[in-house]
Order: C-alpha cells, then sequence, then structure tokens
C-alpha cells in the first residue's frame, strides 16, 4: 500500500516536499492543509493533490495519514505537532527546521509523540546525502583519527531591502526567523551529530538586523567535551557560501555545498596524514526525497530514524545556548538553566 501523506503549510518549503512525494515511489500525497486558502489551492493545483483543507482539525477528522510533513512557520512547529501526534490519525510526523522554538517546545513534542506512538524525526535533509554518510563512514573508519574540530560556514546573500518581515518569514521575528534558526541550526547539528555529543559551553556573538530585528549575523564556538572544539559563522547579508570541514588527529574532510545542494554535484575532499587529496565526487540528488525515502523505511520496517527525537530536544537546547549567550556577551553553559528565550 502507498504510503499516505498531508503536508500541513503551503509555502515554498512544501513544494519541495510535494516534489519527493510525486518522485519516490509507493508514496500518496492525498492532502495539503493551509491557514490560506490560496496557498493551499496553488500547491494542490501544481501537484494534483485531490483534498484541501485550510484547517487542521478538519483534516484530522476526515483522513487516516502514514505521514504528515510539518511545513508551517517555525513558531508553530510545537503546536501543530503536538496536535498531530494527539490526533491517532497519524503514524509519522516529519517536522521541518527549526524543530521548535525552544527546548521546552521541544520536550513537550517528543513527549506527546512517545505517549501516542508516532514516529516524530526533524528534516534535516542533508544528513540522507550520500556525501555525508559517506564522510559519517570515512570517520567510523578512522580515516581522519579521533575528531578534534568541526568548521562550517553558511551564508547567504539577501539585500538590505529585501530583509523585510512583511515579505520572508526569515526576517520575521515573531514567526521563527533569524539566520539561528534558518542557517546555524544546519551548523549545529552537523557538529553534535560528527562529534556523537552535546556541546558544554558556547559562545555566540552577532548583529541584529535594525529593520528585521532578527539576528543576521552570528559566529560561535561550541565546546564539546574531551576539549573537542566547533565553530560556525551565518549570515544574511554575505557572500553566499557553504561548506564544512572536519579535522581529526590524523587527517581532514571537506565537502562543499553542504546543505542546499539540491540537483546540484557536490564534491567530499579527503586528506589522511601527509597524503595527497583524494576527491570523492557526487551527482546530483534529490535530499528532500532520499530523506522522505528513510522516513517511508522507517514507518514501513521500524527501523529507527536517522535523526532520534530526543537528538532534536538537544539540538534546541544547544540553540537556547546561543540565543542565550547573544544576549549576555558571555559563554552560555548547557549544564546551567537557560532561559529558555530567544533574548
Amino acid at each position: 500500500m502507498p504510503l499516505r501523506v498531508a503536508i500541513v503549510g503551503a509555502g515554498g518549503i512544501a513544494r519541495r516536499h510535494a516534489r519527493a512525494c510525486r518522485d519516490v515511489p509507493s508514496v500518496d500525497l492525498v492532502a495539503v492543509c493551509d491557514l490560506r486558502p490560496e496557498a493551499t489551492e496553488r500547491l494542490a493545483e501544481e501537484f494534483g493533490v485531490p483534498r484541501r483543507y485550510a484547517d487542521l482539525k478538519a483534516l484530522l477528522v476526515e483522513e487516516s495519514l502514514d505521514l504528515a510533513i510539518v511545513a508551517t512557520w517555525g513558531d508553530s512547529h510545537a503546536a501543530v505537532t503536538t496536535t498531530l501526534a494527539r490526533s491517532g490519525k497519524v503514524r509519522g510526523i516529519l517536522c521541518e527546521k527549526p524543530f521548535s522554538l525552544t527546548a521546552a517546545e521541544a520536550e513537550t513534542m517528543q513527549r506527546e509523540a512517545e505517549a501516542h506512538g508516532v514516529l516524530l524525526a526533524e528534516a534535516f535533509k542533508f544528513r540522507h546525502h550520500p556525501a555525508h554518510l559517506k564522510a559519517e563512514a570515512l570517520i567510523a573508519a578512522g580515516c581522519i583519527g579521533d575528531v578534534s574540530h568541526v568548521r562550517s560556514l553558511f551564508t547567504t546573500c539577501a539585500p538590505a531591502e529585501k530583509r523585510d518581515p512583511a515579505l520572508n518569514w526569515r526576517f520575521n521575528w515573531q514567526r521563527g526567523g533569524g539566520a539561528v534558526y534558518d542557517l546555524a541550526c544546519y551548523c549545529t547539528h552537523h557538529a553534535r551529530w560528527v562529534m556523537a555529543a552535546d556541546p558544554l559551553r558556547v559562545h555566540a556573538v552577532g548583529r541584529w538586523g535594525e529593520s528585521s530585528g532578527v539576528d543576521e549575523f552570528v559566529a560561535a564556538t561550541l565546546e564539546f567535551p574531551g576539549g573537542r572544539t566547533a565553530q560556525w559563522w551565518v549570515s544574511f547579508a554575505d557572500v553566499p557560501t557553504q561548506e564544512i570541514e572536519v579535522f581529526g588527529t590524523r587527517g581532514r574532510i571537506r565537502i562543499d555545498r553542504a546543505w542546499n545542494n539540491e540537483d546540484q554535484p557536490t564534491t567530499l575532499e579527503l586528506v589522511e596524514g601527509s597524503g595527497p587529496v583524494q576527491r570523492l565526487d557526487f551527482p546530483p540528488v534529490f535530499q528532500f526525497a532520499l530523506q522522505l525515502e528513510h522516513m517511508r523505511e522507517c514507518l514501513t520496517t521500524g527501523q529507527p530514524h536517522r535523526i532520534p527525537t530526543a537528538d532534536s530536544v538537544g539540538q534546541m537546547r544547544t540553540l537556547d545556548a546561543v540565543y542565550q549567550s547573544l544576549r549576555t556577551g558571555s559563554v552560555a553553559s548547557l549544564t546551567a538553566d537557560l532561559a529558555g528565550s530567544r533574548r
């Protein structure tokens, strides 16, 4: 039987998920829901979705689903996910990043999903890309020794006049915008994945937009157990770049186009000891389809998801610490009681 899927939220990211539903075998996108009827109609017409809803409760009355994809603005992820989990009408939920706005919200989402037997996963599509899976295998095989440091960049270049809260959620504080939630979430998740740990302390510095009011430029250092470190820089106002570099005691790995590389080739560079650079080229893939394929396999076979819900709670604790450090100008400890708010 095909996997019955509904998408909640009909903005730009929803089209990527809809394309994945169209491209992945044994998946049937049966419904779209958005508070804006015109957005729902546009998405449904474009992808031939038979049923359209302007109210989530109405959707849950009418539909029994295998998977709901939450593609709303970040400020509603917790409420939408909790409603879905409690409904008894879905088996799995794929929630777009950022998972929530605080660790406290994430904990509630995890608790409700577990209580109702729902598989809940965060939509970090890069985790399913062959280049990242290869890097994971190389690290596990000891090709670069013990990981000691991770460096990552994610920058975009939006003109100042485009960084308008009314034009784009990324520049809207109330909707869950900001460079940390939109860009640094990738860098943070990747560092925690590679280190297989949460950081102990975080120190972040940045700049708030005068008109947007969101964090538009942030650089951070994360200290992990064992004296290991990670550093990332994100920005809405600099030359676009996306890359990661993982340093070990005996080598390093670098990936270009590390995050948003839909339908584009990418390259992994491996250096072992004093040897030459080994270049591994990866052909274009559609990461949203790979992500959906993994979720389908988990729901079909019962295998664990690559991103456990507990990991997303740890992710939000780290982002809480980033914002606390931004607020105070001081190092934030994840072992302390964080404020749990962005400002």
